[in-house]
């Protein structure tokens, strides 16, 4: 694919970049060879290359869910909490009704 000077100005207009006569002259034929690289990577047979999220094989490594395992975070502190609420209705916090 050819990149002729007007493409390059109107890809620098587009992505609000000054750029001089000379600096546009010289960025054509580099975008041009950047695109026939990209082409050439198209003609590449991957048909038998299995897709991948990345290079090396990944495992996350997770914490032990435990439940209550901190007695000031876990569980079982509803009625601690609901104590500083303002108001509260049924195990939950009131608030005031915000739709008519």
């Amino acid at each position: 694919m050819s990149v002729d000077k007007a493409t390059v100005a109107k890809i620098a207009s587009l992505a609000r970049i000054k750029m001089s006569d000379e600096e546009l002259e010289r960025m054509a034929p580099e975008l041009s060879n950047i695109l026939d690289w990209v082409e050439q990577l198209g003609e590449v047979d991957t048909s038998e290359v299995e897709p991948m999220t990345a290079v090396i094989p990944n495992t996350l490594r997770l914490r032990d869910d435990v439940v209550d395992a901190d007695p000031k975070t876990g569980g079982g502190r509803r009625d601690d909490v609901l104590a500083n609420a303002p108001a509260a209705e049924h195990g939950f916090f009131g608030v005031p009704k915000v739709i008519e």
